[in-house]
């Protein structure tokens, strides 16, 4: 017989638990013959060689508990797991410590596999993806070969983000703030053949569908800012000597053109060698060189001094016939708009400063008081059209240029296509192969996967070229064209390739003959929840979405948008900063199992403050959540053999819905901290009173499942509750209870309140005294050697006058 002294103890009840939801394969839905299918997902973990830290697991944790509610309440949630395990970080690593990453991942995957077993989460096991496995990479190669097909593939030599630490190229999303974001090395430029996958064809579908997307609205405006759409006028600028010889620009103020006083071209600009007289080709190729060793990140920072160099040429305003010098200056970028701006000092804020640097004209067009002024107002110095509104100004002078044919409104994107080219070993060989004869080729989907040979020598050289360069048994194949000896292309694919598409298998890992099995893709899919680090907004989630469109539009997929609700958690800080293993306040969960239990962790994780904010950890609040759950295993454990068969009274009941509803509005709105608030809140009610009912403890151990799902599995149990409580409806509170004419009673002993009770306006005498019992200050005075009368004003006060 169970007694109240039996002593909490979370690991060996976590231990037990975990291993029967294995074995009884709870959480593995059958996913062909479910009614009520809801694909519940957070993004998967790429497995580093700190493991698993608690910032991940709040991730998970927040998910998770979102999923066991939504089961609870009567749908087939899919939770499946997996792993990113290719990529530069890992090979890092392996470089470090000088070992194959091929090994060092397999002991980081299983490491990262055994914290999510103890961690309480409800993976599906049954349909793990590890993106290393070759059944897994076919798959990711066969997409590329199907945007390659599509012209949505493309090769050609450009200049690109080069980290001299991890030897490779990155994507521009990669650089932050001019740094490697993997190693924070100093990033330059190089000019190599790459693959890119041409992203900017979708960048106007990408915007638009933003607007009806349910997602965080931090995530939506990262997206909006990155694709950064632009309205404005392109126009050609003759080159004074070289008529045949124009300049193309690009301006999102046609009002302010006859403000142009220097043009400004991109220094990798193709025209700039044509255009550069003989007197300043040093100057400007010396400007050229130092440009190459910095990023475009770099270039950008507005903080930075501006710099730049006259190539001794002149352009016409086609506004005004002037003739105007042309510059090149690095805070142009070749790859964004027509690499060429005509600059107007007096309206824009870095043509101010470059103007001020090297003493060029400034010329108001716009009126205002202060400048540079990058507002609008009347025209002025204009010609035709000095009088007029900045925006009417702006549509006339437009409509002028389209009427003499030289320029036209055009729109452009600051997004550019995603660099997957990567010169390193760790990843997906990319399925092209080069034959003199028939020059590019595709690998035929019948012979993939191209399998990344398994060598010693993986290390990357810093030439340009990939390690897999040097193995001559993978670079030297047959054409599949011509049957002639060809070349294997020997970069990897950017890991974020695979990671772009993951959601799609998880559903269809069991099928070996096509990525996507059309039936379970119909009936699990778009992702019904997808919780994740906003800072994934414009790599992850952003090429996720590419790939989407481009297999829905290819008659792939059903759907072109991956996931329909997305929420960006906080992130979690240690000392006020983000962990990270370079800082040292990165923190292992698994101390924290070993002392306090899964569900303490899990609980407190997510009571640090709103999910989608976050908090700072640090384990001295966590005593008290351990508390919390060690009340809850006392209070179930002391009325687990007798209970009260009756329902509790109207107040009781009442209290117990109204905990119900707030609890379950939090939860659907990831509203953790509150949630469980409410439950502790609920609790103390439960522990002032004598008798706890069995509907009340049902319904609280209910409530707490999602958040701590051992005890709660455990303590069902010692109910004498069927299994499991994790296949229990979540408890619904009743309108008819919460809206019962109910009133608040002051409870008084000897003329002092000690406490409120909720009472029917209607309730007797006797009604009342019981509800007053609950209340440990008045249950003494009611006992009947010290009871010595009663005062009760129905829908006020009940006074107990005692010895």
């Amino acid at each position: 017989m169970t007694t109240k002294t039996e002593r909490y103890d979370p690991p060996a009840v976590e231990r037990h638990w975990q291993a029967v939801w294995t074995r009884t394969g709870i959480y593995e839905p059958d996913l062909e013959h479910v009614s009520r299918p809801f694909y519940n997902l957070m993004m998967f973990p790429y497995p580093s060689a700190q493991g698993l830290h608690v910032g991940n697991m709040y991730s998970f944790t927040g998910a998770d508990i979102f999923g066991r509610f939504t089961a609870m309440r009567g749908l087939d949630v899919f939770e499946p797991i997996g792993f990113d395990a290719f990529g530069i970080h890992s090979e890092n690593y392996a470089i470090q410590r000088g070992i194959h990453p091929r090994i060092l991942t397999a002991e980081n995957v299983e490491r990262f596999r055994e914290t999510f077993r103890r961690s309480g989460c409800r993976f599906d096991w049954s349909h793990e993806v590890v993106t290393t496995d070759p059944g897994y990479y076919r798959w990711s190669q066969w997409i590329f070969l199907q945007l390659y097909a599509a012209g949505l593939a493309v090769r050609r030599k450009a200049p690109v983000n080069w980290c001299p630490n991890c030897q490779t190229v990155l994507a521009d999303e990669q650089v932050l703030d001019g740094r490697c974001e993997r190693c924070g090395t100093l990033v330059v430029q190089r000019d190599l053949e790459q693959w890119f996958l041409r992203i900017t064809a979708f960048a106007e579908r990408l915007l638009n569908n933003l607007d009806h997307l349910d997602w965080s609205e931090t995530v939506k405006s990262a997206q909006r800012a990155w694709i950064g759409r632009s309205t404005g006028l392109e126009f050609e600028m003759p080159v004074e000597g070289s008529p045949e010889t124009r300049i193309d620009v690009f301006t999102t103020r046609p009002d302010t053109v006859f403000g142009v006083t220097y043009v400004v071209m991109a220094p990798e600009h193709p025209l700039v060698n044509a255009l550069t007289t003989e007197a300043r080709r040093q100057e400007v190729q010396d400007y050229q060189a130092r440009t190459r060793a910095r990023s475009e990140l770099e270039r950008q920072q507005s903080a930075r001094a501006k710099t730049g160099v006259f190539t001794g040429a002149y352009a016409v305003n086609p506004a005004n016939d002037e003739r105007i010098p042309i510059w090149i200056a690095d805070y142009v970028l070749g790859s964004y708009g027509t690499g060429a701006i005509m600059a107007v000092p007096a309206h824009d804020v870095r043509d101010w400063e470059f103007a001020h640097a090297f003493d060029l004209p400034i010329r108001q067009v716009v009126a205002s008081a202060e400048l540079p002024s990058t507002g609008e107002g009347a025209l002025v110095d204009s010609g035709p059209f000095t009088g007029l509104p900045s925006t009417e100004g702006a549509e006339r002078i437009s409509r002028w240029f389209e009427q003499r044919q030289i320029g036209r409104r055009v729109t452009r994107y600051r997004l550019r296509d995603w660099l997957v080219s990567r010169q390193r070993y760790w990843g997906p060989p990319i399925p092209i192969v080069y034959c003199a004869v028939c020059g590019i080729v595709p690998v035929p989907e019948d012979q993939l996967p191209v399998l990344l040979p398994d060598v010693d020598d993986w290390m990357p050289k810093g030439t340009g070229a990939a390690p897999l360069a040097d193995v001559a048994s993978f670079v030297n194949t047959t054409c599949p064209a011509c049957g002639g000896p060809a070349q294997r292309e020997t970069d990897v694919s950017d890991n974020f390739l695979d990671s772009a598409w993951y959601y799609l298998r998880y559903p269809s890992s069991a099928v070996e003959d096509r990525p996507v099995d059309q039936q379970m893709t119909a009936k699990w899919l778009p992702v019904d929840m997808y919780i994740g680090g906003a800072e994934h907004a414009v790599l992850h989630l952003l090429y996720s979405r590419f790939i989407s469109m481009a297999l829905h539009d290819l008659g792939h997929l059903p759907f072109e948008e991956p996931f329909t609700r997305f929420r960006a958690n906080g992130q979690l800080t240690k000392d006020g900063f983000k962990m990270s293993k370079s800082r040292g306040n990165v923190v292992n969960p698994d101390a924290y199992f070993d002392r306090f239990g899964a569900d303490t962790l899990r609980m407190y994780l997510v009571f640090l403050g709103p999910f989608e904010q976050a908090g700072d950890f640090t384990d001295v609040g966590m005593g008290g959540i351990r508390r919390f759950l060690g009340r809850v295993w006392d209070l179930v454990l002391r009325h687990a053999v007798e209970r009260p068969s009756e329902h509790p009274h109207q107040a009781a009941r009442r209290r117990l819905h109204q905990t119900i509803r707030s609890v379950t509005h939090d939860l659907e709105h990831l509203r953790y901290n509150t949630a469980i608030a409410a439950l502790m809140s609920y609790l103390n009610t439960l522990q002032e009173r004598e008798a706890v009912h069995d509907e009340e403890l049902s319904a609280l151990l209910r409530m707490l499942a999602p958040f701590a799902p051992h005890l709660a599995e455990e303590l069902w149990m010692r109910l004498g509750k069927p299994y499991s409580i994790h296949q229990q409806p979540f408890p619904e509170a009743s309108e008819a209870e919460l809206e019962s004419a109910a009133v608040s009673v002051a409870v008084q002993v000897n003329g002092k309140t000690r406490g409120v009770v909720e009472l029917a306006r209607d309730a007797s005498q006797g009604q009342a005294i019981e509800a007053a019992r609950g209340l440990a200050p008045a249950r003494g005075a009611l006992e009947p050697n010290r009871l010595r009368r009663v005062v009760y004003v129905p829908g006020k006060i009940i006074n107990i006058v005692s010895a």
